[in-house]
């Protein structure tokens, strides 16, 4: 029966395809991601007749997924998504070789050899830095890139491919919305404010990790002893926590947080000069109020709560949450750290604190009230997914693909999907790399080594110098910056010490150049290699570098230009501070050759991030 099914499939796709079909039935790819676009893509992959899928993906599968991700079913909650979607899919086509890794794209073995094993690779992720990584790995494994995303009634679809297309950074992706935390922890003035109070500070301190003794706070550029009384009030919470077991325990977190914490507000008297002011809330007074309320308001999730009703619902979560606590506390083994909760959008316990935390506070600033379920999708950061648009995503994904194995880019397009009454899919050409691109507007080369027994100068020396003809003035970097004519302190550490492991992206900058100009930047894939003789590193081939126009070069002189800043090393000395591309920045005490290399210092925020969390950073 299944060979009859199989036969007929095969019959019609030869068909609809032609020599394509041979082509398919013999491919091997990997799909990164199995949530919305990722469950309706693999059954098209698998029923289209994709010889080898190999899928990626780090989640577990939630409630609030089963509206659109058709895989799974309510048995398959908290289970991996990829193990799942594969056992679900592999039903459609027994003859699709099926194999799944419930893990992080982003994790060491997943390396650029393992991707060059593949044909073709998808992109079905709602996680812009793991997007990111994927574009990298498929630009320096050259292997083509189907990338695709959805936000609401949005789509779109892109090809990628080494030295022929637009990566995905070749244009700047939104950058995430941001808050002081000041303005999170003392002069809030809309919902949002209040909602990342609650979940990221309030339910954090009360049954997460405590922030009492955060690095990032001693950093902090916040209003004159703000550090101070941010500090003691974690060390109060602290203390009310200890109190967990005891019947009045959310009297005395809503006391400490509604009461005392605002009256402390109200006496810097500067803050509310040009703002109004908050007014602090009685528990006993609104006990009263609430006094003929049951907690089974909390199961209307879509009406806003009164006063009255979000007290009851936050005092009956905070029984609820306690009690689970209180549970973990007695199951944990001795000598093993104290069990912490972490937020969770589907675990109403733990929506209904933060729903009735939030909606308080907002009626303490005069800020409007939200129902639970806009709380849910605000401190969640979700925007409704549409299953119709995760589907004909999907398909177009699969259609590309055709272009791409037939090997005519020229055909492929870049396709946007909109909920447009004039035309709901739209296409233009696709564009040629930017050549200012930080990801595809560089050269590539790939070496092997000991990493054990060759060394930083080896590396500098016969490679870079030797090898590749670059000048003395260069900078290598990896994570950080590992050489530079002015920083040699580490040429003779074998790599290993220096972060190399099975295989480590090298990044090299001209910074001399000559009368041609300076090379653009060449990333070097270094590959473990303990089966070298002799020489412990190899070397590339000829290879030719292309050259940055002088425009180019005088635009980023411009943007790198030094400036005299003041720091502490040695003494204050006068230092100088430079810039390596986009990320890093080196300030630099030259005459005693002491560096600091890293990104550039930021105020404490509230960052939302594409993967739905939210984070004080």
């Amino acid at each position: 029966m299944i060979y009859s099914s199989t036969m007929g499939r095969d019959s019609r796709s030869r068909k609809s395809l032609g020599s394509l079909h041979t082509h398919i039935k013999e491919s091997r790819v990997l799909m990164v991601g199995a949530g919305g676009i990722g469950c309706e893509l693999l059954k098209n992959l698998v029923l289209t007749g994709f010889g080898e899928i190999h899928l990626v993906d780090l989640d577990t599968i939630d409630l609030s997924n089963l509206n659109r991700q058709f895989l799974f079913g309510v048995q398959h909650l908290k289970k991996p998504k990829a193990v799942v979607a594969k056992e679900a899919a592999g039903k459609f086509n027994h003859s699709v070789k099926l194999e799944a890794y419930h893990a992080n794209i982003k994790d060491s073995q997943f390396t650029v050899k393992w991707f060059k094993g593949f044909d073709l690779v998808f992109n079905a992720l709602d996680n812009l830095d793991a997007r990111k990584h994927v574009n990298r790995m498929c630009l320096t494994a050259d292997i083509p890139l189907i990338e695709s995303g959805t936000t609401g009634y949005h789509g779109q679809v892109q090809i990628i491919k080494q030295g022929a297309t637009e990566c995905y950074d070749c244009n700047p992706k939104p950058v995430p919305r941001s808050f002081p935390v000041c303005t999170i922890r003392s002069t809030p003035s809309q919902p949002i404010h209040c909602i990342v109070w609650a979940k990221s500070y309030l339910f954090a301190e009360v049954f997460g990790t405590s922030e009492e003794s955060s690095p990032e706070l001693d950093r902090s550029e916040n209003p004159e002893n703000e550090i101070a009384n941010l500090k003691c009030e974690a060390e109060e919470l602290k203390n009310i926590r200890e109190k967990m077991d005891t019947p009045d325990y959310a009297e005395y977190i809503f006391e400490k947080v509604f009461n005392r914490d605002i009256v402390r507000l109200l006496s810097i008297e500067d803050i509310w000069k040009s703002r109004p002011q908050p007014m602090p809330l009685k528990y006993s007074k609104i006990a009263q109020e609430a006094k003929d309320l049951g907690p089974e308001i909390a199961q209307e999730g879509h009406r806003k709560w009164s006063l009255a009703q979000n007290f009851v619902v936050f005092a009956d979560s905070v029984e609820r949450l306690a009690s689970r606590m209180l549970r973990l506390k007695s199951v944990a083994m001795e000598g093993h750290e104290t069990p912490i909760m972490e937020f969770d959008k589907d675990d109403e316990d733990m929506l209904d604190f933060v729903a009735a935390a939030a909606n308080l506070r907002s009626c303490v600033f005069g800020i409007e009230l939200k129902s639970k379920f806009d709380i849910k999708q605000m401190a969640g950061n979700i925007i409704p997914a549409i299953a119709t648009t995760n589907a004909i995503t999907a398909g177009l994904c699969v259609l590309q693909a055709f272009k791409v194995l037939r090997n005519n880019l020229k055909q492929g397009r870049m396709i946007f999907l909109a909920k447009n009454a004039d035309r709901a899919i739209s296409a233009e050409k696709l564009a040629s790399p930017n050549s200012k691109c930080q990801e595809c507007g560089v050269a590539r080369a790939s070496v092997d080594a000991h990493v054990s027994k060759a060394t930083l100068r080896d590396f500098v020396e016969r490679v870079i110098r030797q090898g590749l003809g670059y000048g003395e003035d260069i900078s290598v970097l990896s994570s950080k910056l590992l050489y530079d004519v002015d920083f040699d302190d580490d040429l003779d550490k074998p790599l290993k010490e220096l972060g190399f492991g099975d295989e480590t992206l090298i990044t090299i900058r001209d910074e001399e150049g000559d009368e041609v100009g300076h090379r653009i930047n060449l990333v070097i894939v270094v590959t473990n290699n303990e089966d070298l003789k002799g020489d412990m590193i190899t070397v590339p081939g000829r290879l030719e570098i292309p050259r940055k126009s002088k425009s180019e070069i005088e635009e980023s002189n411009s943007c790198r230009d030094m400036h005299q800043i003041e720091v502490g090393i040695n003494n204050a000395a006068t230092a100088k501070k430079r810039k390596l591309g986009e990320e890093f920045t080196i300030i630099e005490d030259r005459p005693n050759k002491k560096r600091a290399v890293g990104r550039e210092d930021e105020q404490d925020f509230v960052i939302f991030g594409d993967d739905g969390t939210i984070t004080i950073d």
